[in-house]
């Protein structure tokens, strides 16, 4: 991680430097854990506390598929989306994702055991799947 943020800084960094890193097996990622999504059945959506459903977890880091890009996150928000996803509503993703896991062999990949939260951030392309021709490292 300290050689991405060493590149991520460097202001003589090249788009060929941050495609030659060595990317980590697995990072940091607050996610909402499956087991869990019933933590505040019969609650007032008000009495539902994000705290007690988001965890600090190290996970592995993903396979690039298709359209996708891998991204060095440098800042990220909280918003109502991560505020929904935590108090599991107006349902629990896992549903959609376990859907969308049975549609390909890499939508497989997204029907995991817990969900990491996020929907808006900023931060520096490290790669680039197939197909993706307006982003690069």
């Amino acid at each position: 991680m300290r050689e991405i943020l060493d590149a991520i800084l460097a202001s003589d960094s090249k788009p060929a430097d941050f495609a030659n890193l060595a990317l980590p097996e697995s990072y940091r990622a607050v996610t909402v854990h499956k087991d869990e999504a019933d933590m505040f059945a019969g609650m007032p959506t008000r009495q539902k506390d994000p705290r007690k459903s988001l965890h600090l977890d190290q996970v592995p880091l993903p396979e690039l598929g298709p359209g996708e890009a891998l991204v060095a996150v440098m800042a990220s928000s909280v918003n109502y989306n991560s505020v929904w996803t935590s108090i599991f509503e107006p349902v629990p993703t896992f549903g959609f994702l376990e859907r969308y896991g049975r549609t390909s062999p890499l939508a497989r990949r997204h029907d995991l055991p817990y969900h990491i939260i996020g929907s808006d951030l900023a931060g520096v392309v490290l790669r680039t799947g197939p197909g993706v021709n307006a982003w690069q490292p």
